[in-house]
């Protein structure tokens, strides 16, 4: 029987470690590798192509995870790509896909979820996360977020990057993710700040979490 070969692309070395136990519940012969960033990734399959799948986040350092999996798509087309990443809004799923991903996970699924997940991609089948469907607890985080964002009526895009600043992500990492420009990052969080009626990242972190929303 042949090994299966993962390739997990993460930042986190925890995170990663953790996957990699996980990913051992696939089935035997589970082999996996790990790569920091999208330029090891890609050093690594142009080594040695022969990988059966990527699990792939979104949030990585230099090239994010979208514009990997344009690379991914365009260089190592017979791979098939599972993005498993905290960004589970429809826009960023959409987009994954969109970029020729085979799935999608959110971060905040359970360890059973990741497992069917790579079993299907596997399989050569497509993932469709509940996670969009808001049936889940990252969908109610999700409407969580969106009434917090009415409740100072924030507009969906002030929104959005309000969650990611809530994740610690930076303009310039916020930008990236979000296809904007760093000079229109900074309008939204000022606005934002404004509407909030702090002065600060760190109080609008504590008023979400005075909030009730898990920041």
């Amino acid at each position: 029987m042949m090994p299966t070969r993962i390739l997990i692309i993460e930042d986190h070395v925890l995170v990663r470690e953790a996957m990699a136990l996980t990913l051992a519940q696939v089935g035997e012969g589970v082999f996996c590798q790990q790569a920091s960033s999208a330029a090891e990734a890609i050093a690594l399959l142009e080594e040695d192509p022969d990988c059966d799948l990527l699990v792939v986040d979104l949030m990585l350092p230099e090239m994010n995870g979208f514009s990997l999996l344009g690379v991914i798509a365009k260089r190592f087309p017979d791979v098939p790509a599972l993005v498993v990443s905290a960004l589970d809004d429809r826009e960023s799923v959409h987009r994954a896909m969109k970029a020729g991903a085979s799935g999608f996970v959110s971060k905040a699924s359970p360890s059973n979820t990741l497992i069917e997940a790579v079993r299907t991609v596997l399989d050569g089948g497509v993932f469709t996360p509940e996670a969009t469907s808001g049936s889940d607890g990252s969908g109610r985080t999700r409407r969580a977020s969106q009434a917090f964002a009415e409740r100072f009526q924030l507009t969906a895009a002030q929104g959005r990057v309000l969650e990611l600043v809530a994740q610690g992500k930076s303009n310039r990492d916020i930008a990236d993710l979000l296809g904007l420009s760093e000079g229109t990052v900074k309008v939204h969080v000022s606005a934002i700040l404004r509407s909030l009626g702090v002065t600060s990242r760190a109080q609008a972190l504590l008023l979400m979490t005075r909030a009730g929303l898990r920041v």
